[in-house]
């Protein structure tokens, strides 16, 4: 069943002002960039003209361009500016489609289904982001496998809970499609960086468990 509600789709320390990432929830393509300002956004992963990822594309102040032909849009997902007519006044019909968005917990999220504003916001707790990890396998089995390694695991909709060794972590969780998976890992921020590089090691060793008994069931 797919979520509704807010879902969880990128750490914000690693989605930079004027920088822009793909991901997908439930297989539909989002592409989350956040403009010079700060602001974060999250909007369909296409641009109008000629289907281009706009992830592709690059950000210029409060607008994303598209790589192929250079079509801007602004924070309203409205086209400004077509390069070759740079004359024109563009017609207002020409949009990207965008998703809500927020931030909260470290995470930037979006709400589902498309069109869908929660009067609620997001209720995780201050958090500095670690890694966002993403696994071939359906969430449940993601699930299965932070149980396996991680103690006081409490699931809240999209968030986990949990302490792995001594330390107390936030997971968000994200359904990219029905084989793939997204953990999106946070962590009090004065976390030593010896605690931070053991916890990535022990991430990696739980994705390969796993990743491992449905990579030997398909063989």
């Amino acid at each position: 069943m797919s979520e509704t509600g807010w879902v969880p789709i990128a750490l914000s320390r690693f989605i930079a002002p004027g920088t822009s990432a793909g991901t997908a929830v439930h297989g539909a393509e989002i592409v989350v960039w956040r403009d010079t300002g700060g602001k974060a956004h999250a909007w369909e992963d296409r641009c109008p003209h000629r289907g281009m990822k706009m992830s592709f594309g690059f950000v210029r102040g409060d607008h994303i361009a598209c790589l192929y032909h250079g079509w801007e849009y602004d924070e309203t997902g409205t086209c400004r500016y077509i390069p070759a007519h740079p004359d024109l006044e563009v017609p207002p019909s020409i949009c990207v489609t965008r998703y809500a968005v927020t931030e909260a917990g470290g995470m930037i999220w979006t709400a589902l289904p498309l069109g869908d504003m929660p009067e609620v916001e997001p209720n995780a707790p201050e958090m500095d982001g670690l890694r966002s990890l993403y696994i071939d396998a359906p969430l449940d089995a993601v699930l299965a496998g932070v149980k396996t390694v991680a103690s006081e695991v409490s699931q809240t909709g999209a968030l986990i809970t949990a302490t792995l060794g001594e330390t107390p972590l936030t997971l968000g969780l994200q359904t990219v499609d029905a084989d793939h998976s997204a953990l999106h890992i946070t962590l009090p921020s004065d976390t030593p960086t010896a605690t931070r590089l053991s916890l990535l090691d022990q991430f990696a060793t739980l994705r390969r468990n796993v990743e491992s008994p449905l990579k030997e069931a398909a063989q």
